[in-house]
């Protein structure tokens, strides 16, 4: 079967299935040429020796987004969206269930709410490679397909009480680290403490800030919480995606998954319309940029960027 009848089929079987998230959706879901953005930026140089000597060789410099993992939100402990990797979310000791703060008051709106966040690999990794290589050379992301980053059922004292992060400056400073601003009248909510916990109305805007903390986490290295480092070291000719950062595309952007599949990309806070889950359950993929180019020397010498 060629490239493009596979993808096609996998398509096909994985949309009608999108909104009870599963690996067949999920994987199917990297053929979005919006998220991809493939580009050609730059020349890269290698010196090439040989028996009969050395000579100065060129390959193009490429840069795309990949998919490097999917993040889920999700109210209730063990309730994550993609369903083949709940059990990873199962309640322990110390983290027995989620849900959103309660009041005796009848009138009163509460506003605290709870999520739980899993960061795991994306598992589309090789339909994604055959994607991209549709397009040219394709850089590889810092993720392994299925393998846990983050989970907060692990993470119980940062995730459930916000230690050590209640006391950071970006906790306590009004402007710092925020998902949208005051200003535009489009504040998601606060990026720290990185915890479960947020004061805000929307459920789906709770769920959205909750996966960015989760993912700001997990793409810096030495963070007071439990869990793997997505990030990649840089090569010769390999140049891999850095830390998250919020509203900045150029670090990463988010494709919805779950309660609907999205075939483009953006960063929060989205101006694309979103559906509310019924039961507080999201999931999107997080796609990073990547640059690099082909080997075709042994030494590399470096390179010119177009822009």
């Amino acid at each position: 079967m060629t490239r493009r009848p596979l993808a096609a089929a996998l398509l096909a079987v994985a949309l009608p299935a999108a909104a009870g998230t599963n690996t067949a959706a999920i994987t199917a879901s990297v053929m979005a040429p919006d998220c991809l953005q493939y580009r050609i930026v730059g020349i890269c140089y290698w010196l090439l020796c040989t028996p009969f000597g050395c000579s100065v060789k060129t390959s193009v410099k490429v840069r795309h987004y990949v998919p490097d993992a999917v993040v889920s939100s999700y109210a209730n402990t063990g309730d994550n969206p993609w369903s083949e990797m709940s059990v990873l979310g199962l309640p322990t000791p110390l983290a027995q269930a989620g849900g959103d703060g309660t009041t005796n008051h009848v009138g009163e709106n509460n506003l605290a709410k709870f999520k739980e966040a899993d960061v795991i690999g994306h598992p589309g990794a090789a339909l994604f490679r055959q994607f991209a290589r549709s397009f040219g050379y394709a850089c590889p992301g810092a993720s392994t397909p299925f393998v846990p980053y983050f989970l907060s059922n692990l993470d119980v004292l940062a995730w459930r009480y916000g230690l050590p992060e209640m006391v950071y400056p970006e906790s306590l400073i009004p402007g710092r680290r925020e998902i949208g601003s005051t200003l535009s009248g489009n504040l998601w909510g606060n990026l720290y403490p990185r915890s479960g916990s947020l004061h805000q109305a929307d459920d789906y805007k709770t769920a959205a800030v909750i996966a960015q903390r989760a993912g700001d986490i997990t793409t810096r290295s030495g963070q007071p919480h439990v869990y793997r480092s997505l990030l990649a070291k840089a090569k010769d000719g390999y140049w891999p995606a850095g830390a998250l950062k919020e509203s900045d595309a150029s670090t990463g952007q988010w494709q919805r998954l779950s309660p609907e599949l999205s075939q483009s990309c953006a960063v929060f806070p989205e101006r694309e319309s979103h559906a509310e889950s019924p039961d507080g359950s999201y999931a999107w993929a997080l796609w990073r940029p990547y640059a690099c180019c082909k080997r075709v020397g042994q030494t590399f010498l470096g390179s010119t960027d177009f822009q």
